[in-house]
């Protein structure tokens, strides 16, 4: 067991945030996080990273653990000439050898030389992605990592993630919108609105009244997603 919460509460100042949260986080499991705006879940993230504490309840973590953080999103200033390497050493202390192998397993091979300002928006987060894989983490924390990204950019992301699942063996966290997106890179679900609302298998979850009930998803309009996204996919696979 990476992580472990027990009736963990966060309070920032007066207000309540996050209540009764019971939750653990194996070794080499994928948990996706959904819930709406201010439901709780980047404080969530902060309070497992150690920027918050718990106002009251358990959060144990393995000694030593080593976590990775993608946020949300970072800005850099265009007008500043800054190769790929160069932002993947800030503030200093990597290797060449390191930093490449960061960037192939992102899945951006022989990108180093890249500038910064010339990168897509699903490249660059690639590259954020590789900058929290060189402390070799245990466990990996995306805060919403595909925002900005299309419906085949964020595929492509999410894939990626499940590879670095399988080659560095590290757990991953993330928060996501997309159920319909990750339910193939996803081993369980938490539903999060300042409690956790349900958890489980991505299928159980997706038929759960409270995934319902959180998101006011209709059967249909889920059906229609489904439907949409299979689509897709086949779409992708036929012309791969």
């Amino acid at each position: 067991m990476l992580v472990e919460c027990d009736n963990m509460s966060v309070q920032i100042g007066k207000r309540s945030i996050l209540s009764d949260i019971s939750l653990s986080i194996k070794s080499q499991e994928i948990v996706t996080v959904l819930g709406p705006n201010g439901s709780g879940k980047t404080t969530l993230f902060k309070t497992l990273i150690g920027a918050l504490a718990p106002t009251s309840g358990v959060l144990k973590k393995k000694p030593g653990l080593r976590v990775g953080y993608v946020p949300q999103k970072l800005h850099i200033d265009e007008t500043l000439p800054m190769t790929v390497e160069r932002f993947m050493n800030l503030p200093g202390g990597h290797s060449a050898e390191t930093v490449a192998s960061a960037l192939a397993h992102a899945g951006l091979p022989r990108l180093d030389k890249q500038q910064i300002m010339d990168l897509s928006g699903g490249q660059f987060q690639r590259v954020l992605l590789a900058r929290a894989l060189l402390g070799n983490p245990d466990l990996l924390l995306l805060d919403e990592a595909t925002q900005g990204l299309d419906h085949r950019g964020s595929a492509d992301f999410y894939r990626q993630i499940a590879s670095v699942r399988k080659n560095l063996g590290c757990a991953i966290m993330m928060i996501s919108h997309e159920l319909h997106v990750v339910m193939r890179q996803t081993d369980r679900v938490i539903c999060l609105n300042g409690h956790i609302c349900c958890q489980g298998e991505p299928e159980t979850v997706s038929d759960s009244p409270e995934y319902h009930a959180l998101f006011g998803l209709d059967q249909e309009s889920e059906a229609a997603l489904y439907l949409h996204h299979g689509h897709t996919q086949t779409k992708e696979t036929s012309h791969v």
